[in-house]
């Protein structure tokens, strides 16, 4: 089987590039390479998911499955006087993440290598933040889906992107069955956004 984007260690050639990109209003710089999801540029996905995000200033946000980084540095960004935890089973997406941090000089974040929430034993979190791997399959999104709400505060949120395609309505069904409360906040292309609140 060919090694996907959620493989822990790449065996994927180096191609290492640099790339700049316009994230709510912020100019971010990323260095990508082969063995990362979305290598070229960010992904349409992640983008619907930072324009609608609501990251209150002093949060603390968890990016599961942060790649190089996008989602959670604009969160870092947005929770100026917060942090940002960033979590990826990949190994060289989270060395990346880490070049990325200091090439934008954001400092509120932590980045591991994490498979699903396994570095995060123990903490809750206000927010959290996911373009989960569709490709490794509804039981990992889901196991993502049940951690989350375990790592939640009592009325933080989980946000995140699928497309309708690739199981919009089973995702929403299961963090029905989580949550209670699950608000579609937009669509766009396909794409779905859902906040899904824990209610204490």
């Amino acid at each position: 089987m060919s090694q996907h984007y959620y493989s822990n260690q790449p065996e994927a050639s180096h191609d290492r590039r640099q790339l700049e990109e316009h994230l709510r209003d912020q100019t971010l710089k990323f260095m990508s390479d082969a063995g990362v999801f979305s290598k070229k540029g960010v992904d349409y996905g992640s983008k619907v998911l930072i324009e609608v995000m609501d990251i209150p200033e002093n949060a603390e946000v968890l990016d599961v499955g942060c790649g190089y980084g996008p989602i959670g540095f604009t969160a870092a960004r947005l929770a100026g006087n917060g942090h940002v935890t960033m979590l990826d089973v990949n190994s060289r997406a989270v060395e990346l993440a880490k070049e990325n941090a200091k090439l934008n000089g954001i400092q509120n974040v932590t980045i591991l290598e994490s498979d699903l929430l396994a570095a995060v034993q123990g903490k809750s979190f206000d927010i959290i933040l996911t373009n989960p791997p569709i490709r490794a399959g509804k039981e990992t999104v889901h196991a993502i889906f049940e951690q989350a709400h375990a790592h939640l505060r009592d009325g933080g949120a989980l946000w995140i992107v699928i497309q309708k395609k690739q199981g919009a309505p089973s995702a929403k069904a299961k963090l029905e069955g989580l949550f209670g409360q699950v608000e579609e906040v937009t669509k766009d292309k396909g794409y779905r956004i859902f906040k899904a609140t824990k209610i204490s």
